[in-house]
């Protein structure tokens, strides 16, 4: 799940090289924290937040498949 938020986040940057995600783990839960740079906060969250909000339900459907909840939380 780590990788493959990674990789989006990479793909919309003008800074890969900034991209950070941190996992925290818990019992039926998993919490993704994604950093990027600060000018590219906006490219990752999209209009509205429809870019967010297609990289959680990428998230969640892949979580699914391996019966855990997974959560993406995109940080400043």
């Amino acid at each position: 799940m780590k990788d493959l938020i990674k990789y989006i986040a990479q793909a919309l940057v003008d800074k890969p090289e900034e991209v950070s995600v941190a996992e925290v783990e818990g019992n039926q839960t998993s919490v993704l924290e994604l950093k990027v740079a600060k000018e590219d906060l906006g490219k990752v969250i999209g209009k509205q937040g429809r870019t967010a909000r297609a990289m959680r339900t990428i998230l969640s459907a892949a979580s699914a498949k391996v019966k855990k909840r997974t959560v993406l939380e995109i940080l400043e």
